[in-house]
């Protein structure tokens, strides 16, 4: 489901980039047309070929199984790469356009600092900006995409081969009365803190944007952060208070094997890696820089529950995947 809800996205993506590169087929060259086509070729291919095929373990033409699931899951970062590429080619021009004079921009551009973009090209008309911005904001997905579908191959191309004791899965439902109730109350709680992000995420970015007065902007900042401080908070306790019930949870931690869940922990793992080091070096611009104000000890605290969080999380997380069913 999560795949078909990127790769949908995906698609609309390459139907902005062909509108919006179909508008200068006379400044541009033919493959920048015929790139999104064919990806978009590969995404309808592939979403069916994994929709169908997820669950299989292959038992017959083994080694060309694994070097056309090698192939694909290699095809999937390229394009992953790509995206990335683009995206930020893209954030970068946009930057140096909105900082610089157009004369300045223009020399820059003749000088070589160029992409292979349309970055060049006049886009004047309504609809060619409704294309160019489109496509940008739907990068994501199709990061996204490229991630997920590099999971699922992954996965197929360790099952290739791989013998699955029956007796090791169980079917099991939950019948306690207080747990549904419970659970319906929990999906409530996160859809109000959910759209509670949303809302302070939008009032952030209208204020930072489009204020020039420094305490609009020191207001802003400060409900962003207790925002995300009091939601950090609240994750820990209960990532923390989980932890606890499994100490008091009997059942055995399941030791097999498991490809699926070995690719979990390793990129829940790799993806905290990366928010580590963005705490670690905000602690450490924090802590250099003077005079120390109220937005930079709100941006410490922020950081320092950040790491807390994940570390409780994670913990949590691959505690409860080598749990035993009940």
């Amino acid at each position: 489901g999560g795949l078909i809800l990127f790769a949908i996205f995906s698609l609309v993506m390459d139907v902005f980039k062909i509108g919006y590169y179909s508008s200068f087929y006379s400044c541009l060259s033919a493959i920048k047309i015929i790139y999104p086509i064919v990806q978009a070729i590969f995404v309808v291919v592939q979403t069916y070929f994994l929709w169908i095929s997820a669950k299989d373990c292959v038992h017959v033409h083994l080694n060309v199984t694994r070097c056309g699931l090698m192939l694909t899951l290699t095809t999937n970062l390229a394009v992953w790469m790509s995206a990335v590429t683009d995206e930020s080619v893209h954030k970068a021009h946009s930057k140096l356009k909105k900082n610089m004079t157009d004369e300045l921009y223009r020399w820059l551009l003749r000088a070589g600092i160029r992409s292979s973009s349309a970055e060049d090209c006049n886009c004047n008309s309504q609809i060619c900006q409704i294309f160019k911005n489109g496509y940008f904001w739907l990068y994501p997905f199709n990061i996204e995409y490229s991630l997920f579908a590099s999971a699922m191959v992954y996965v197929m191309w360790k099952n290739v081969g791989r013998f699955i004791d029956h007796h090791s899965h169980h079917i099991q439902r939950l019948k306690f009365r207080l747990f549904r109730r419970t659970f319906f109350v929990g999906i409530m709680l996160g859809l109000i803190t959910l759209v509670s992000g949303l809302g302070v995420l939008i009032l952030y970015e209208v204020q930072v944007n489009s204020s020039t007065e420094s305490s609009k902007k020191s207001q802003a900042l400060t409900m962003y952060y207790i925002f995300n401080i009091a939601c950090l908070g609240l994750m820990s306790l209960v990532c923390i208070g989980g932890s606890v019930i499994y100490r008091f949870d009997k059942r055995d931690m399941d030791r097999h094997k498991n490809p699926t869940r070995t690719l979990d922990v390793a990129l829940l793992m790799g993806a905290a890696l990366g928010q580590y080091a963005i705490s670690y070096y905000s602690i450490v611009a924090i802590v250099a820089s003077t005079p120390r104000d109220a937005i930079s000890a709100l941006n410490l605290t922020y950081a320092l529950l950040m790491i807390a969080q994940h570390t409780f999380q994670n913990i949590f997380i691959i505690e409860g995947l080598h749990r035993q069913p009940p």
